[in-house]
């Protein structure tokens, strides 16, 4: 059985690029669907869509990675060509040793972060439920969160660790003198938002606001900040009351447009605005970046933010790659006994197939009436003679090499000595 991964992330594609490829967590069963038909064999599959990352793992007989590739950039409306230089592909041993180590945080943007799990986790959960998961898939993911599991209570590889979110507090600390007299603006109602909204309320901003397309969601957690609610086409008319604006949502456009905030700083006076797109596709027009009075920070922009409190975590980082380490190989030699698997099946119909007719036979002896004694001497020579006849037969026949290669085979399962 072949497993193999295609993907793109933070470090090997840009975002836009990303933003081609990103699925909200409801399209995974459609869109596994639709890739698991159109590879030949109809693969098991998983898709993992993140903010900073989108990748595909597959398993089947044969390796497909190139149909992979061409089925994802044609999803994502590119060429083959185009995708391939930011895509990696990995088989096997080194797929599995990637989806252990993106589960643990290695492989974040953000070092040891928790949040990936969560995301994956869902992901897996919908490709069980799309019914796109066979044996080795779902082997091999109880594995990577078991292994996840144990490098974050046996190491502290999230130690010290800054996210994205305090990331953002920590550039809008450097742009405003105090943000006890800032107005912000959360744009959207999910995880992200959630922990933006908590990073920033321990500043106790002037206000705080919600903007979502859905009230009842905004409510929800507005009620933990004391936060206002507003509709999410109400925002452009009011977006220059806030001097932060932080937006992560799952909308496929841009939600703030280069009119909207150019007009909101017109209001303001020049006023500046610092904004935080953390969302993929993207939420705010790239061309805002370039205004006067804005300052605009994507994703990609806070790597450099988050990137401070790595050295930390070396030591951290090591023992959570043995730990990856010993994963892979287990797993890997899960895949190697589950090849012997249909043998071991035919083995066992096999013995099954003899013992029943030598029973059958032994009952027909004793029906006519011979002692308990012969029939049982007649059932074990049956059975052995069943079980050797072919291996006598290679010893008696064929050619020297043969002969030879049976001898080694009888002395290896037949003849080995107890220790």
């Amino acid at each position: 059985m072949a497993v193999w991964a295609l993907g793109i992330n933070h470090k090997t594609a840009p975002l836009d690029l990303r933003g081609r490829f990103a699925f909200a967590i409801e399209q995974v069963a459609p869109t596994l669907n639709a890739l698991r038909s159109a590879l030949p064999n109809h693969p098991e599959a998983a898709l993992i869509s993140t903010c900073n990352r989108t990748e595909i793992y597959c398993a089947c007989e044969q390796p497909q990675l190139q149909h992979t590739l061409d089925w994802l950039a044609q999803s994502g409306g590119v060429d083959p060509e185009h995708l391939r230089p930011h895509a990696y592909t990995l088989q096997d041993g080194s797929a599995a040793q990637h989806v252990f180590r993106v589960a643990c945080g290695l492989d974040s943007m953000v070092l040891g972060e928790t949040q990936i799990l969560g995301q994956m986790k869902n992901a897996i959960r919908a490709a069980e439920e799309a019914g796109a998961l066979g044996n080795t898939l779902s082997q091999l993911f109880q594995r990577t969160f078991a292994v996840a599991k144990e490098v974050r209570s046996s190491t502290e590889i999230g130690a010290h660790s800054i996210s994205m979110a305090a990331a953002a507090v920590r550039l809008a600390g450097q742009l405003f003198e105090d943000l006890s007299n800032v107005k912000v603006l959360f744009v959207g109602a999910g995880e992200m938002i959630d922990l933006c909204a908590t990073h920033f309320a321990a500043k106790n901003p002037k206000s705080i606001a919600i903007a979502n397309r859905t009230l009842a969601n905004g409510e929800e957690l507005a009620s933990r900040f004391g936060a206002e609610v507003m509709h999410l086409s109400d925002m452009p008319e009011r977006l220059h009351e806030f001097d932060a604006v932080i937006s992560c949502t799952a909308s496929t456009l841009p939600l703030i447009g280069l009119g909207a905030v150019e007009r909101a700083l017109k209001k303001r006076r020049r006023r500046p605005m610092f904004m935080v797109d953390l969302a993929v596709p993207r939420d705010i027009e790239i061309e805002v970046k370039d205004l006067e009075d804005v300052y605009l920070y994507t994703v990609d922009d806070l790597a450099g933010v988050v990137q401070d409190a790595q050295a930390n975590r070396q030591a951290a980082v090591a023992q959570a790659e043995a730990i990856v380490d010993a994963g892979v190989q287990s797993f890997l030699h899960w895949v190697e006994q589950r090849s012997t698997v249909p043998l071991i099946q035919q083995l066992n119909a096999q013995a099954d197939e003899w013992r029943a007719l030598e029973i059958a036979r032994a009952r027909k002896l004793l029906a006519k009436g011979q002692d308990v004694e012969s029939v049982l001497e007649a059932l074990s020579r049956g059975l052995t003679q069943k079980m050797l006849h072919g291996t006598l037969a290679e010893l008696r026949g064929g050619d020297a090499a043969a002969r030879e290669r049976a001898s080694h085979a009888v002395h290896h399962f037949f003849l080995r000595k107890e220790r």
